[in-house]
């Protein structure tokens, strides 16, 4: 019988574990496993950045998407979805904003779609740098030809989130619709690292059909391709799709993951997401415990944000606005950690 704690220390000492290891680990997780993790994940953390949580100001640029992801509540089957675009100006509007409260880094993401052709979007980029020189650009826009994302980091955008969603091709079939692809998405996260950029990947916790033997691939994927970025968050379903009716994902196993990664890669940058608070109270200041470094406060306009609907009951307000900044320091001061409104770079990134 394999001693859970034992390998708990291997992969404390090792950064590493076998895809069988990390699945055993998984299946046996225990809050002594849990606590004992997310100790060694703080101190790892710490010994990079110390107490710091950087905050991102997230800009939702549009809810309309070309695709059709089976868990996604802006999926283009949805005619429920009340869709919008931000323009140009909208962006820029968010961005002041954000500015003025103290962010410095700016994070545009929204669903895939033609009106952000590779012109406009890199339009946008340069207006930010060049009116915000020392902030730093995310982009979030999906797939893409290796020449776009070339022209955005031309451009000046610094980093590129892409989650995989699952590195096992049948779950990947089962999540999306035959025409998208796990290896064109594989493909767009290794151009996104041999263009330059800061990099991001990750996976949902609990998704339809996954089960531990997936989560522990997706746990060797991140490993070995050692991105800069990676967002975990427990699967939340959403009404207008057709997983309404399975359960969300579990937040002690996200929180327990969040560990693993801390400890995988300690200078990653990793974000306690929305979808973590949204899914249980006070989730997000648990994935700050359990070794997250990054909350992304929402800079949208209120009047779309709750357009922005990927799962149900997204949260929107509160500590999630980034207009109230002041609440959130207050929320991370209270378990021990500082908000800095720095650019927040990955550690060992040469700029």
């Amino acid at each position: 019988m394999i001693d859970l704690m034992k390998l708990a220390e291997k992969l404390v000492n090792e950064h590493s574990l076998t895809t069988e290891e990390y699945r055993i680990l998984i299946d046996g997780m225990t809050p002594e496993l849990q606590a004992y993790l997310r100790l060694e994940a703080d101190k790892v953390r710490r010994r990079v950045y110390g107490n710091k949580v950087f905050v991102r100001g997230l800009i939702e640029v549009s809810n309309i998407c070309k695709n059709d992801c089976y868990y996604c509540g802006i999926r283009r089957s949805n005619d429920m979805c009340s869709r919008y675009r931000l323009s140009g100006n909208d962006i820029l509007d968010c961005c002041e904003q954000g500015f003025e409260a103290g962010f410095r880094t700016f994070v545009l993401q929204g669903g895939e779609n033609a009106f952000f052709c590779d012109d406009v979007i890199c339009g946008i980029i340069k207006k930010i740098k060049s009116k915000y020189p020392e902030c730093a650009v995310t982009i979030s826009l999906g797939e893409r030809p290796f020449q776009s994302y070339k022209k955005m980091f031309d451009a000046g955008a610094d980093r590129y989130l892409l989650r995989h969603e699952a590195v096992n091709g049948d779950l990947y079939a089962r999540l999306h619709p035959p025409r998208q692809k796990l290896e064109n998405r594989l493909d767009c996260l290794n151009d996104l690292k041999k263009i330059g950029f800061q990099t991001g990947c990750g996976f949902m916790v609990g998704a339809p059909f996954q089960t531990s033997t997936h989560i522990a691939e997706d746990l060797k994927f991140i490993e070995n391709f050692k991105p800069e970025m990676c967002g975990i968050g427990p699967f939340i379903p959403h009404k207008n799709t057709e997983f309404r009716d399975f359960s969300k994902g579990d937040t002690n196993l996200t929180c327990f993951l969040l560990s693993i990664v801390r400890i995988i890669l300690p200078s990653v940058l990793l974000p306690a997401t929305t979808a973590l608070g949204t899914a249980c109270d006070g989730g997000r200041e648990q994935g700050i415990l359990s070794g997250a470094n990054v909350v992304m406060p929402n800079l949208s306009p209120l009047g779309v944000r709750e357009k922005y609907e990927l799962y149900d009951n997204k949260l929107t307000t509160g500590s999630e606005s980034a207009g109230n900044l002041n609440e959130l320091k207050t929320q991370m001061e209270n378990i021990g950690y500082k908000v800095v409104c720095e650019r927040g770079d990955f550690a060992d990134f040469k700029i």
